[in-house]
């Protein structure tokens, strides 16, 4: 019996595949933005986190909504398990979005104030970050904006992108920041 039992453990060990870690895709420098609090917001604070950003504007009627709740989702979906682990969103209009506005948005999508912020400012420093630091769209006025998620580990590097419009997109999320949470410092 016993050799059965270590020959069936041997055989799921040989089939599980080995975690591949995630390759670093950028460097997210510092930055200095302002919260939905109105209180300024050092990227600073982020450092030892992981956490996952995107660049959304509330007026959008497209893609923003839903953006919005798969952050929501992931935020709850996380909260058990990972409550160290948090979610910036960018606004890509911050001529409209004004810490208040931002704080309304905010509160519609009920998010953790403790691990969910919403960041807006000066268009040259979001457009540094969008454009310079995710390599995604530039924040030049127009609204445009990419419609992915972004993995940031704990020393600020892009370890993965993810396309909100697939199937499966969160579970992956999830997933990887498991395996960034093992990873050692």
């Amino acid at each position: 019996m016993r050799a059965g039992l270590l020959l069936a453990a041997a055989l799921l060990a040989a089939c599980s595949k080995p975690s591949v870690p995630l390759n670093v895709l950028g460097e997210v420098p510092q930055f200095s933005l302002v919260a939905e609090t109105g209180q300024p917001f050092d990227s600073h604070s982020l450092d030892g986190h992981i956490w996952v950003a995107d660049f959304i504007y509330t007026t959008c009627d497209g893609p923003c909504p839903m953006m919005s709740t798969n952050m929501r989702r992931l935020q709850d979906q996380t909260a058990a398990e990972f409550p160290d682990v948090r979610f910036v969103s960018f606004t890509v209009d911050p001529a409209h979005d004004t810490p208040p506005v931002l704080a309304d948005y905010a509160r519609r999508y009920k998010r953790d104030p403790n691990r969910w912020y919403f960041l807006t400012g000066e268009q040259a420093v979001l457009h540094e970050v969008s454009l310079n630091a995710f390599h995604l769209q530039s924040v030049d006025g127009s609204m445009t904006h990419s419609t992915r998620f972004a993995l940031v580990d704990k020393q600020r590097k892009i370890r993965a992108y993810y396309v909100t419009g697939e199937d499966g997109f969160l579970d992956r999320i999830v997933k990887d920041i498991q395996e960034l949470s093992r990873e050692t410092t």
